[in-house]
């Protein structure tokens, strides 16, 4: 990781806050505190996004060769304590976060050179084709067939709890091209249009009574061959580059900040105020190992990856918890426009997150992964 000194460090902290104090409306903000998901509406996102690119801090973790702001580790860091300590509202993922990498990574030139831009500007609006009905956490066992016709693949099948798709005009997809020897052979990673004739999006709605997941419907779909990243029938390694940036990340700095505004509460018995520090120790831990994973030491990075995924989720849900047991009965009344919004999102967030610790591969399975890593 690229050094600062202190100076420099809180230099540029005093610069993020600044603009975020500046930039930041209180239509924003009261928008990021009612969010119960790290999805939030692209009608809050996108503008928001659009401050930040111009800017050009919209895509942090982005080398200043494809229009990030080419900063190092902790300034990155920083950036997502602040922007949490200020109520920023996140920018959707599936774009920004987790297929740019993989463009960046396996695409051509020219796919670099149309999509990244469009990424970044948010003109285009991405979701993520992985799971199906018959696959979810065994995704090899995926099923959407990609059919060679000439220059076009030719897609029919569906895919399941597609985030977004209502709301997306691309989409990276993962396509079964082959069915000869292993399940993981025969997987093609592409992009495609998602107005594209014979898709067919529906809704479905979760516990907390939101419109965020999909099911898509695929009736011989053409997609361009160009539009394929990576070798037909090895797309089970882009998509393995691409689940260390979804698996991974920093989830101290937002989960920090939670904890230091339940703590705010009034009524706390001495009981929850022990599980509020128990739980401020193992967010300072985790944001230790967050710290250790940046500069690249004791792990690979898919092995960080994986822990990160584990202990950051599940920390998450604790605090989820914790923020329902303090709110109480009051949590209940999040149908109330007029309900605060740390008493109004409680029970959705609890409810969202239950998700947490299953999507982009289950934590059983990242405890599998780990083992195998650490102990052969």
């Amino acid at each position: 990781m690229d050094t600062m000194t202190e100076p420099e460090t809180e230099a540029f902290r005093a610069e993020v806050r600044a603009f975020l104090e500046a930039s930041l409306t209180p239509e924003l903000r009261e928008a990021a505190a009612r969010a119960a998901s790290v999805f939030i509406d692209p009608a809050v996102t996108l503008p928001w996004q659009a401050i930040l690119h111009a800017r050009g801090w919209a895509a942090p973790e982005w080398p200043a060769q494809f229009g990030g702001p080419g900063w190092n580790d902790l300034q990155r860091y920083v950036f997502a304590a602040e922007c949490a300590r200020a109520g920023a509202p996140g920018l959707a993922p599936m774009g920004l976060k987790m297929v740019a990498p993989v463009i960046m990574h396996y695409g051509t030139s020219e796919q670099q050179a149309h999509y990244l831009p469009r990424i970044l500007s948010g003109e285009d609006y991405w979701c993520q084709g992985f799971s199906e009905p018959g696959a979810g956490s065994d995704l090899a066992s995926l099923q959407l067939k990609a059919v060679s016709d000439g220059s076009d693949y030719v897609l029919t099948g569906s895919k399941i709890w597609t985030t977004h798709a209502h709301f997306a005009n691309r989409m990276f997809c993962l396509v079964r091209t082959s069915s000869e020897g292993k399940p993981q052979a025969g997987i093609t990673f592409l992009l495609l249009d998602m107005a594209s004739p014979g898709i067919t999006v529906k809704p479905i709605r979760t516990l907390a009574g939101e419109h965020e997941f999909n099911q898509v419907f695929f009736d011989e779909v053409r997609v361009p061959q160009a539009n394929r990243l990576g070798a037909e029938n090895d797309g089970w390694s882009v998509a393995k580059h691409l689940l260390t940036f979804e698996r991974g990340g920093r989830y101290a700095p937002a989960l920090i900040e939670r904890l230091s505004r339940l703590k705010l509460r009034e009524g706390i018995d001495p009981v929850t105020r022990a599980r509020l520090g128990h739980e401020a120790v193992s967010l300072r831990a985790l944001q230790a190992l967050e710290m250790k994973a940046m500069r690249g030491l004791g792990g690979s990075p898919a092995l960080y990856a994986s822990v990160l995924k584990v202990l950051g989720t599940e920390a998450a849900q604790r605090i989820d918890t914790l923020d329902c047991d303090i709110a109480g009965i009051d949590a209940w009344s999040m149908a109330n426009g007029q309900t605060p919004a740390d008493l109004a999102t409680a029970v959705p967030r609890y409810l969202n997150d239950r998700a947490a610790s299953i999507y982009a591969g289950s934590n059983e399975i990242q405890r599998d992964l780990i083992s195998r890593q650490l102990l052969g």
